[in-house]
């Protein structure tokens, strides 16, 4: 167990920027299409033509003194339809490959700077218990939420993994920005370098 450090991860060709000189606005993108892709986009409201009730004309159109109306499912009735209300859609957005790239760069490198990345040899709880992944994580780090990036991870780590609500195994593959900004160490796996090498390249 060791911190992980700007060097090691010249050594592991992970490419970085560390200096913070570009790439926040990429990492906004990508945390805001994230957040987007989550929406389910489901709220919708219906408009006068339907909403259920009649079509017939309410009063004649002349002569009584009042507002020529067509019917009572116009927006300004009780009951009526609803006004440019929301309509289903979908708010997903697309954030190419470089920007994801870029991000990922900009992100790994400010935690590196900031000292809260450790590597390990190997990182697996073939007990299968809560206890003692608590134990293995503490001999690392310290800190109050802990994701542990890996190649891949037994079914037995996961299993002891399940129950802890500040503590998430990631694989190398599928780790993203916003978890790197959420959870506050972050505990590399030695199998996990080639892998991030390549989502940096």
């Amino acid at each position: 167990m060791s911190a992980f450090t700007i060097q090691d991860a010249e050594k592991a060709k992970i490419q970085l920027i560390a200096d913070g000189s570009k790439g926040s606005q990429a990492v906004h993108d990508l945390v805001v299409a994230y957040q987007a892709n989550r929406r389910s986009g489901t709220a919708q409201a219906k408009t006068r033509g339907e909403v259920r009730g009649t079509g017939k004309k309410m009063y004649r159109q002349k002569g009584t003194g009042g507002a020529r109306h067509g019917d009572r499912k116009a927006p300004i009735f009780v009951g009526g339809g609803v006004a440019f209300g929301p309509r289903n859609r979908s708010y997903a957005k697309t954030v190419s490959k470089k920007v994801r790239t870029l991000a990922l760069r900009r992100v790994l490198g400010e935690k590196i700077n900031e000292g809260v990345v450790h590597s390990v040899n190997s990182f697996e709880v073939s007990s299968g218990k809560t206890k003692d992944i608590v134990t293995a994580i503490r001999e690392v780090s310290d800190a109050a939420r802990v994701i542990i990036v890996g190649k891949s991870f037994s079914e037995e780590t996961y299993r002891a993994e399940r129950n802890l609500t500040w503590a998430l195994l990631q694989t190398a593959e599928n780790l993203n920005v916003e978890e790197l900004l959420f959870w506050g160490d972050v505990i590399i796996v030695d199998d996990a370098l080639e892998t991030l090498a390549q989502r940096t390249a």
